[in-house]
């Protein structure tokens, strides 16, 4: 942990408690005694009134009635922040209304100057999803899954989960570990480690109904979960080089699962290595369409015959036209 970031939790740390010794700093944070009054001195320095009592027992407690330092921002750390806000709007984010109320309160807390030039900032920039004609109109699909914030709430809590949703007209269950929760083409999906069928599993979060979490008798160790995932780890079977007008296009959209790797100091070209299930035809098809977008500046070092016959396909279509 960094010092300026230790010394923000002891901070914290502190102005929670009526009354604290540096044995007691030193436990909690595991640091030396030396590093732990320097800490305190430092605390001190920035004006968190401390007061120290002396004897065997002496250690020092927070004055009544104070409270810690105002936090303040500088000019391009609240830009930042407004920013930021505005590029998240309608993409279905959770906590939406936590997000107006941190909105409110940043503008609460700096000057006037500083609202006129957010103001301007707000007229000016103008992200992809928002409406150009009323930039202040939030779609309704900003509003994410009701069942996302619920689920964020329960895997911080734990990541071994009974996840239930709707296939159908049918609700099914399903025992997961999981690896990760993504936004990918509009939609939030959960991927885990399925602990019955001992493989990866795609849930859609649009379809869940229910989450709670897994007995704790019945569950894989961390090591022998990734242990399965590494067996099933797939050969290559599609290496492709990416020129500059390539990599543009790369980081516009590119399938979740495919990384990029530059191949020179200047990051102007590239090379991306993946597997790709030449028995899905989604999968297929989504390939096919994302080397297609890509355009011509790109080399196919190897690729599967069925994405060939994809692109074959592809060209007779258009071809008939």
């Amino acid at each position: 942990m960094k010092k300026v970031e230790r010394i923000n939790i002891i901070m914290r740390y502190i102005n929670n408690r009526a009354h604290f010794t540096i044995s007691e700093i030193m436990q909690e944070f595991h640091i030396s005694r030396s590093t732990a009054i320097r800490d305190i001195r430092e605390i001190e320095a920035m004006g968190m009134p401390l007061v120290a009592e002396v004897g065997r027992d002496g250690g020092y407690f927070v004055m009544k009635n104070s409270v810690l330092p105002t936090v303040r921002f500088t000019d391009n750390e609240i830009k930042a922040l407004f920013i930021a806000f505005m590029a998240t709007r309608n993409l279905q984010l959770p906590y939406l209304k936590s997000r107006h109320s941190l909105a409110e309160k940043l503008l609460g807390l700096i000057s006037q100057n500083q609202q006129d030039d957010l103001v301007l900032l707000n007229q000016i920039l103008l992200f992809e999803g928002t409406n150009p004609y009323n930039p202040d109109l939030l779609d309704l699909s900003d509003l994410p899954h009701p069942m996302l914030e619920q689920f964020i709430q329960t895997l911080l809590v734990d990541r071994y989960l009974v996840i239930s949703l709707e296939e159908g007209r049918e609700i099914k269950s399903y025992s997961v570990y999981l690896l990760r929760l993504y936004r990918e083409k509009s939609s939030w999906q959960i991927e885990g480690f399925d602990l019955k069928e001992e493989k990866r599993r795609i849930i859609p979060v649009d379809n869940l109904t229910d989450v709670k979490p897994y007995p704790e008798k019945k569950r894989l160790s961390n090591k022998k979960i990734a242990e399965r995932l590494s067996k099933q780890e797939k050969a290559i079977n599609l290496v492709v080089e990416l020129g500059p007008k390539a990599i543009a296009q790369f980081k516009k959209y590119h399938p979740l699962n495919i990384t990029l790797s530059y191949t020179n100091p200047f990051q102007t070209t590239a090379i991306v290595k993946t597997y790709v299930h030449v028995h899905s035809p989604d999968e297929l098809a989504e390939i096919t369409n994302w080397l297609l977008f890509l355009g011509g500046d790109i080399k196919i070092r190897e690729i599967p015959k069925e994405v060939i016959e994809g692109f074959q396909e592809r060209a007779a279509v258009l071809g008939n036209k």
